[in-house]
């Protein structure tokens, strides 16, 4: 039977993202690619082209940047060597930030000692590490960065896949048959979503869906990390249709007919408070 579970709403809310941070991503985007125009840096951000153009001005008046026609560029002649996680990764950390904490919180709620889990790299699932702290699991992750901060804050068994480091999405991906996944059994496989819909669960970058397929393949039950703004919303690609969800983790903004909709396939909405925005 499918069941939406509630408590009482909380006074937490998503904070827009401070100027100082929002300009120190500028500078890491110019950095990697030397120019962006004020267009992309708005989608890229989530802001208004007046706060950008602004943004721009002030970071070009104090010598950090170098503004020209239509965006931005780099003061350095030269690529910043990336890091491990790239820019697009910090900064889809900070949207929706509080809410995907409190998600990330109820989907370790989940999991008990002992347990075998298997967790897909992304901003949403990277929550759960803070959450993951004082258990003692088996987990499989493609996330280097949350591997590095589970090893680093708790005594959870940690083993990553063999393959290469994706550096958008601090996560190793592998184009080998044979990398250790197939050895690995999982009773639950955590994953975030660009979206969720009537199509299915949506992924941003074909690289991704092979890998994650593999992922899906070891588990018992795929569950879904996915605040309010991600319901409905379609992406280029689909990563698995609807009835292979069983369940699908969101926050109380989330809207009603949608909601019923998942429940209509089978799969379980827990849903966590949050403040109306």
């Amino acid at each position: 039977m499918n069941r939406s579970s509630a408590s009482t709403t909380t006074s937490e809310q998503p904070l827009p993202m401070l100027e100082k941070h929002r300009q120190q991503l500028i500078i890491d985007i110019l950095e990697q690619r030397q120019f962006a125009s004020v267009r992309s840096l708005t989608k890229i951000l989530n802001a208004s082209e007046a706060t950008i153009r602004r943004d721009i001005t002030k970071m070009s008046n104090r010598g950090l940047i170098n503004k020209i026609r239509g965006g931005a560029e780099s003061i350095s002649g030269e690529k910043k060597r990336k890091n491990i996680s790239s820019s697009s990764f910090s900064i889809d950390k900070t949207k929706q930030a509080n809410i995907k904490k409190l998600i990330a919180k109820r989907a370790v709620e989940l999991c008990k000692d002992d347990e075998s889990i298997i967790i897909n790299g992304g901003s949403s699932t990277y929550m759960m590490g803070e959450y993951l702290c004082n258990l003692q699991l088996n987990i499989l992750t493609n996330s280097f960065v949350l591997a590095n901060y589970i090893t680093e804050n708790s005594d959870n068994q940690v083993s990553l896949p063999g393959g290469e480091i994706y550096r958008d999405q601090g996560i190793i991906l592998s184009s080998y048959e044979s990398d250790t996944i197939e050895n690995y059994r999982a009773t639950m496989m955590f994953m975030g979503t660009p979206g969720i819909g009537e199509f299915g669960v949506m992924e941003s970058d074909p690289l991704l869906i092979r890998s994650e397929q593999k992922l899906k393949k070891q588990t018992e039950k795929l569950v879904i990390l996915a605040d309010s703004t991600k319901l409905g919303q379609h992406s280029n690609f689909i990563f698995c249709p609807l009835s292979d969800v069983d369940i699908l983790i969101t926050d109380s903004n989330a809207d009603k007919k949608l909601i019923k909709d998942f429940e209509s396939q089978g799969i379980e909405v827990i849903i966590v408070p949050c403040a109306i925005p």
